[in-house]
């Protein structure tokens, strides 16, 4: 009788164990994207402007460079779906007219910063795989000109604007909070230039694709 009173004891004490270690287990899986929870993310980017422009009295068309650029972003989950983003990069790029009456006329290089706020629905947002989509506004500024060495362009002025974002990506998580992360952003872009003083002017739709490719920490 004590026999079995003492394995009785025995196998309720190690369901009691198991149970307490499942529990433990399951506290310890990871969440994935919570509301209240911040992400941040480090991203390389590709910038591939889809430039045009209307230029007077000249004509032609405007060529900016592509280029790559390492960028940071921020994330808030107001819900376990719904998130706000805030992403900062800078751009260099060679801006050039060309096919113009005085024909292809470097215009030197610019710095852009377009700082974008996001607003973001994240699909199984607890799953391993997380994709998203997002739409937002950025306002564009240009700054650092560098004018071209030739007689042609003596001045060269940007005029800083506010534009709009779509963006898709997805989150695939590696290891707890961490995550690798594919993005893609469309941002609509304008700006208006000042070319030797006003004697030239060009209304400029930037709109660049971003293509990126990172790391994120969720905490």
């Amino acid at each position: 009788m004590k026999r079995h009173a003492g394995l009785a004891v025995i196998t309720a004490a190690l369901l009691l164990m198991t149970n307490a270690a499942i529990a433990q287990e399951a506290t310890t899986e990871p969440s994935g994207k919570t509301a209240g929870d911040f992400m941040v993310r480090v991203r390389a980017l590709g910038v591939i402007p889809a430039d045009n422009a209307d230029i007077d009295p000249i004509g032609g068309d405007t060529d900016l460079s592509n280029t790559a650029t390492p960028e940071i972003d921020i994330s808030y989950f107001i819900t376990d779906n719904i998130a706000l983003e805030l992403i900062a990069a800078t751009t260099h790029h060679d801006v050039w007219a060309d096919d113009t009456d005085l024909g292809d006329v470097n215009l030197g290089d610019v710095w852009l910063l377009p700082p974008t706020l996001l607003l973001q629905y994240h699909f199984l947002s607890k799953g391993t795989v997380s994709p998203y989509v997002g739409a937002g506004i950025n306002y564009s500024i240009f700054y650092g000109v560098d004018e071209p060495n030739h007689s042609i362009i003596e001045d060269v002025d940007y005029e800083n604007n506010l534009g709009w974002a779509l963006q898709a990506g997805v989150d695939v998580r590696i290891a707890d909070n961490w995550y690798v992360n594919a993005d893609v952003k469309r941002l609509f872009l304008n700006t208006d230039a000042s070319i030797n003083h006003g004697a030239i002017k060009a209304d400029v739709d930037v709109d660049p694709w971003i293509f990126g490719m990172g790391l994120g920490y969720k905490f």
